[in-house]
């Protein structure tokens, strides 16, 4: 039963501390828009979205002014588009400009899954849809791409982890009258979820539903208001604090997946139960951990701080919904983040500090702007680092730089809104061509011989 003391603090929580919606994401099957014309195929992909998600915003802000709780963003996700184009001969960016156009129709403002899963080597149309992935980008304000090139259970691709590295430079080249916001559109994963609400990195997963409803909540800001009010309680007491609190955040992203599925009349999938922060004032992970006794987020303890504060969050997230998928935890993109991005500019938060704290938390090392002259194998030794981090532990990571072409250390690039701004950070020069150079794959650890 909702009570009267439940309805006032579920206010505050929205008028104070920055409780919102962060996304409610509608994923798509375009499994049977599959056709060698490419016209045609473009034409079925168009119009299924468009049926789909014809409702879908003006379900979401009938939900807002119905419950008074903020839905941030609407958006979509399809199919894996190397899985749609395989049979088509003709260049994949003509299905990036038919998702572009679909997404404007119905008004969602970012759309994911011009994806390929390339874990354990390249089917029909993989490669094909990662070399047009930079023009892709370029040629689309909305559309998200992600490649998978790892998992625990199959390795490391490393053929596709050296293409990648090349893949996210050009994407930045390309957009760079855009701020290089092209690379800020991409993301590399190992181990990649294939019910993820958020972007960049969503895609709809070959298992799921023809079609489903996703939610991402967020209210690092509800956290650390939590935290502030018991200054001097012991680390027990504070992780209860948090439990506690994810379990009335995730409520409240149940309460607007259920209602949006029974509207538009599709399944309600899950809640991605993540902390998902922005630039704003007060909505920072970072902030959350500066609260539980750190001088800086990025100094000695903070690895130990994110652990705790994931754990937490997803034990108090699982007693409030039993549906809970995507990624659920901490995220910690730096630029969307305004303690990491305050954390950076002192000097206390670095990439290598980040990659630790990666081990321990979702997602994996987000939202980092690297000089622009940073070298594409650089990069790929990057993404191969945090792939391993995935791999041997079980968990999604992803990697999405954005190298700052012109740009070096200390410069900024921003993109404003939810995307917010981002310091160049330093980046070791020091070369791992010959190992990033080697091909191959990473043999998949022991622990992944399960059955």
């Amino acid at each position: 039963m909702i009570n009267a003391y439940d309805i006032l603090e579920t206010i505050r929580m929205i008028q104070n501390e920055c409780l919102d919606i962060r996304t409610i994401t509608m994923g798509i099957s375009l499994t049977d828009c599959i056709d060698s014309d490419i016209d045609k195929a473009c034409d079925k992909v168009y119009d299924k979205i468009t049926r789909c998600a014809e409702k879908l915003v003006s379900v979401g802000e009938g939900i807002e002014k119905e419950y008074g709780i903020p839905i941030i963003n609407k958006r979509l996700s399809v199919t894996p588009i190397a899985i749609i184009s395989a049979s088509c001969a003709e260049s994949p960016v003509k299905f990036a400009l038919t998702m572009e156009k679909a997404a404007k129709a119905v008004g969602v403002n970012l759309i994911g899954g011009y994806s390929a899963l390339v874990q354990k080597g390249f089917s029909a149309g993989d490669l094909r849809l990662i070399e047009s992935i930079p023009e892709a980008l370029a040629s689309t304000s909305c559309v998200c791409s992600s490649v998978n090139i790892g998992s625990t259970r199959t390795g490391i691709n490393m053929d596709a982890v050296k293409i990648m590295g090349g893949i996210v430079r050009k994407s930045a080249e390309l957009t760079v009258n855009d701020q290089c916001f092209g690379a800020a559109k991409l993301v590399v994963f190992c181990n990649a979820v294939d019910d993820n609400p958020f972007m960049a990195g969503a895609f709809h997963g070959l298992g799921e539903p023809d079609c489903i409803i996703n939610v991402g909540v967020s209210g690092p800001g509800v956290v650390r208001a939590a935290l502030a009010k018991y200054p001097d309680a012991d680390i027990n007491r504070l992780a209860d604090i948090i439990k506690n609190t994810a379990y009335k955040i995730t409520k409240v992203g149940q309460l607007v997946g259920v209602t949006a599925s029974e509207r538009l009349g599709v399944p309600f999938g899950i809640v991605d139960l993540s902390l998902a922060p922005t630039p704003a004032v007060g909505d920072s992970v970072a902030y959350i951990l500066e609260e539980m006794g750190l001088e800086k987020c990025g100094c000695a303890g903070t690895t130990a701080c994110l652990a705790m504060l994931n754990d937490a969050v997803k034990k108090g997230g699982v007693m409030a919904c039993s549906r809970i998928g995507g990624l659920s935890g901490a995220f910690i993109p730096v630029s969307e983040d305004a303690g990491m991005i305050a954390a950076a500019e002192s000097g206390s938060l670095i990439i290598e500090k980040l990659e630790a704290m990666t081990a321990v938390c979702s997602v994996g090392l987000d939202m980092i702007v690297i000089p622009g002259d940073t070298e594409a194998d650089v990069i790929s030794g990057i993404i191969a680092d945090e792939a391993a981090i995935g791999m041997v532990n079980n968990k999604t990571t992803a990697v999405r730089v954005i190298p700052a072409i012109g740009c070096a250390e200390g410069d900024v690039l921003d993109w404003g809104g939810l995307f917010g701004k981002g310091p160049v950070m330093r980046v070791n020069k020091f070369s791992p061509s010959k190992f990033v150079n080697r091909g191959g794959q990473i043999p998949a650890p022991l622990h992944s011989l399960k059955n």
